[in-house]
């Protein structure tokens, strides 16, 4: 009877089992390996991405930020200028009394006419001052008639004064308060004297 000693050919193919074992083992640890390496590249570079994105987000809203801040600053100034107007606008409405007939005193007198002195009482008005010519006296005392301001205008001093060498007429003025059921009208006594003219 012939024996076969299989013992070698078992240990062979255990020995080759095992080497396939090994192979397969270390094939899904090295595929294992990978999934892990390109999975951690993918998240570093989503990561950088994301970073990326934040950081220009961020300069965006620093931007924003800025430009709301100015807009703000726009709107402030804005609203002082509007209040400033409302004041001006309201100070023309409500100019009235003795700042209104001084702005009308001033933007009636002519150049090269000078005012020296100005009085109320009650409604009676004085003015004096000082002139190059006759003609000068008259064109404003035309033009205080024609105002809502003044009537009954009449010259009561016109007289030569020398100053500092120079040649001027003073002149003296009266007038009384326009109310206000009175319309402005010219006057000829505007033009020429009515009381006594001391030359």
């Amino acid at each position: 009877m012939i024996k076969i000693n299989l013992l070698p050919v078992r240990a062979a193919k255990k020995k080759e089992t095992a080497v396939q074992q090994i192979s397969v083992f270390c094939f899904c640890l090295i595929l294992v390996a990978s999934v892990i390496l390109i999975m951690y590249f993918v998240k570093k570079f989503q990561i950088a991405d994301t970073k990326k994105d934040i950081s220009t987000a961020e300069s965006t809203i620093a931007s924003l930020k800025l430009k709301i801040g100015k807009l703000e600053e726009l709107k402030t100034l804005k609203g002082q200028v509007k209040n400033k107007l409302d004041v001006l606008n309201q100070l023309r409405n409500n100019k009235t009394g003795p700042a209104k007939r001084l702005a009308t005193l001033s933007d009636s007198a002519p150049e090269q006419l000078w005012l020296t002195s100005y009085a109320e009482n009650n409604t009676d008005i004085k003015i004096s001052g000082l002139a190059l010519n006759e003609e000068l006296i008259a064109s404003f005392m035309r033009s205080l008639e024609s105002s809502s301001d003044y009537m009954g205008v009449e010259l009561v001093v016109s007289e030569q004064k020398e100053i500092d060498g120079a040649k001027l007429k003073r002149f003296e003025i009266t007038c009384k308060l326009r109310s206000s059921q009175e319309p402005a009208q010219k006057s000829a006594s505007a033009t020429a004297p009515q009381n006594s003219i001391k030359k």
